[in-house]
């Protein structure tokens, strides 16, 4: 039975329930209820492994009473790099959007050349590929040495880091254009640009989101690992520091919002990539 024909049901059975209601409650019970019901599970198994003495880490409601104070003053400033996780997260989310959207340009733009051109394809695909395969913090040295600066190393990783699925995914979009387009295109006699923001993004657009989700994933990760070792203000320094005092459940509440954090941005990049895409073939 579909939601709509239970809802119907209901209100049949419940006069007087308005059925903007009934299709809410049946929404909660499907989508949010599974969740939380997880959810409450696993922080009682935590609760009941982590309660006993001489456990290795801290139970949830000693992370909570350890933590009260960050989760209610997040954007405290006693100067330095003693701030508030709200000032933590938005510094790492600036170098996030600096990095992540520099690879967008550059990478949407290479993958269309690949993805357009044979001889871009046969030239650039192998370099690709193998420099995809370099771990995100193995470029950090080689940026420190280059920029001589800790922020614009941070971005050039996040850069190097979230440009490959993005010129992948878009060159295959590209590739995988309906040979029925092009003959459209060719038909009505349109010229290069026309072709590119009618015909070709449009039909790459699909490819080109999942490139994007998978590129911003992977940015907040690396931020995450690069501000480690970078130190200042950040996210990934603030684990580092809280490590280095053995503050176990800050480190546990700045991964719980390090989590909520990436979830949001790929639900960010998700929403836009359904707005665009409504529509075309592949969606």
């Amino acid at each position: 039975m579909t939601t709509s024909s239970r809802a119907n049901t209901l209100s049949t059975s419940m006069p007087g329930v308005h059925p903007v209601l009934l299709r809410l409650r049946d929404t909660l019970v499907k989508n949010v209820l599974p969740p939380v019901v997880v959810l409450a599970i696993l922080i009682g198994l935590w609760e009941a492994l982590c309660s006993h003495p001489g456990a290795a880490l801290p139970p949830p409601s000693q992370v909570l009473n350890d933590t009260w104070e960050l989760i209610i003053h997040p954007f405290y400033d006693y100067g330095g790099n003693d701030k508030g996780m709200g000032w933590q997260i938005l510094a790492s989310l600036e170098r996030v959007a600096y990095g992540y959207l520099l690879a967008v340009v550059v990478g949407i733009s290479l993958g269309v050349l690949v993805g357009q051109s044979t001889w871009a394809l046969r030239g650039l695909d192998p370099v690709f590929q193998v420099l995809r395969t370099v771990p995100p913090l193995a470029w950090l040295p080689i940026s420190l040495a280059g920029f001589q600066d800790s922020t614009p190393s941070a971005i050039f990783v996040i850069f190097i880091t979230a440009i490959w699925p993005i010129i992948i995914n878009t060159s295959v979009g590209v590739r995988n254009i309906p040979e029925d387009y092009r003959n459209v295109a060719r038909v009505i006699r349109l010229n290069g640009m026309e072709y590119f923001t009618r015909i070709m993004l449009p039909a790459a657009a699909p490819y080109i989101f999942s490139g994007l989700r998978i590129g911003v994933g992977l940015s907040w990760l690396a931020i995450v690992a690069a501000e480690m070792l970078i130190g200042g203000v950040g996210i990934g320094f603030f684990i580092w520091d809280a490590w280095n005092a053995s503050m176990l459940s800050d480190i546990v509440l700045a991964l719980i919002y390090v989590g909520i954090v990436g979830f949001i941005l790929d639900r960010i990049v998700a929403f836009i990539g359904q707005c665009v895409t409504r529509g075309t073939t592949q969606s």
